[in-house]
């Protein structure tokens, strides 16, 4: 594996939930027609480029963003890339919660019945680790993975590739149907590009 190596990530097309500001885990949502929109303009961005892999979360949200950019046919489901499990927040927005608990917040309060925080973080090293094996083992002449998931679990993905802690992830923000990729300058490891949008959105 060479310092070239790149992990580009998509999360999921907008859905119901997202554009709501929903906490959305578990719950098997589809996308919305924009969703869907997005999902084609993706594959239009991403096409011609090689990648030796392609990853993607098993939620249908982001089954369906994959398979509509095009990606279907040659991802393989990794369960590391699901959301982060919000427990008893699942379905409901930040400022609900902030109702009952000021100041709430998924990066520092505890998650009653899901996962905590250093837990989401070991999974994203554990999808950091997959890829760059697919990278190792890869036939194909490409040092690029495709991930397909969900925000919280990229944001802390692009956290730990760069050496942060987790929480790191909460200094970035990820709209919908948009692309990010990880790469390096030199020997370090960096945020080449960050939630990138479309059609003038995010």
């Amino acid at each position: 594996m060479g310092v070239c190596t790149e992990l580009w990530l998509v999360r999921h097309g907008e859905t119901e939930w997202s554009a709501e500001g929903k906490h959305t885990s578990r719950t098997d949502i589809l996308l919305t027609e924009l969703g869907r929109e997005r999902a084609v303009v993706l594959g239009r961005f991403l096409a011609g480029v090689n990648f030796c892999a392609v990853l993607r979360s098993p939620m249908e949200r982001a089954r369906e963003t994959c398979e509509i950019a095009g990606f279907g046919d040659v991802a393989q489901v990794d369960d590391g890339l699901r959301e982060w499990d919000y427990g008893v927040y699942e379905g409901r927005t930040t400022a609900e919660i902030q109702t009952e608990i000021p100041g709430w917040s998924v990066w520092k309060d505890p998650i009653v019945g899901g996962e905590t925080l250093e837990q989401v973080g070991a999974r994203a090293d554990g999808v950091i680790m997959r890829a760059l094996e697919a990278v190792e083992g890869a036939e194909l002449n490409a040092d690029r993975v495709l991930l397909f998931g969900h925000a919280h679990i990229l944001r802390i993905l692009a956290a730990r590739w760069i050496g942060l802690q987790p929480v790191g992830g909460s200094l970035l923000t990820l709209g919908t149907g948009s692309v990010s990729v990880l790469g390096w300058e030199r020997e370090t490891r960096v945020v080449a590009r960050w939630n990138r949008g479309f059609e003038g959105r995010a």
